[in-house]
């Protein structure tokens, strides 16, 4: 599971994320968080660690999310999970560190542009 007590970046690494949605899901979003007891930038940082550590939680909520939209199409969502698939399954057999797994995904997308 992903750690989801990130720190504030330090002022000279950070950059700031911003996008624009309607004034009611803001409000939504901030009595929702106020009732789980966080602030938007925990919530946000949370999820962006999720993702970036392809949390299998919040990486089935997307592709449900790009299906029902389609965003993605549906062979390349399919390529993506086996692609997840594969990286866990050499990360556990071979105890790989966060650099070295990023390299086999990389080795694997050259290796498959189809996926």
């Amino acid at each position: 599971m992903p750690d989801t007590k990130q720190s504030v970046p330090d002022p000279n690494e950070r950059k700031k994320f911003m996008f624009y949605d309607t004034g009611k899901r803001q409000a939504d979003l901030r009595v929702r968080l106020d009732y789980d007891g966080m602030n938007q930038s925990q919530f946000f940082r949370a999820m962006i660690t999720g993702y970036l550590e392809r949390d299998e939680s919040l990486l089935d909520f997307l592709d449900r999310h790009k299906e029902i939209n389609q965003v993605q199409g549906q062979k390349k969502r399919a390529g993506n999970k086996l692609l997840t698939k594969a990286g866990r399954q050499v990360e556990k057999e071979f105890a790989l560190n966060e650099n070295e797994i990023e390299n086999i995904f990389d080795i694997l997308e050259k290796e498959h542009p189809e996926l």
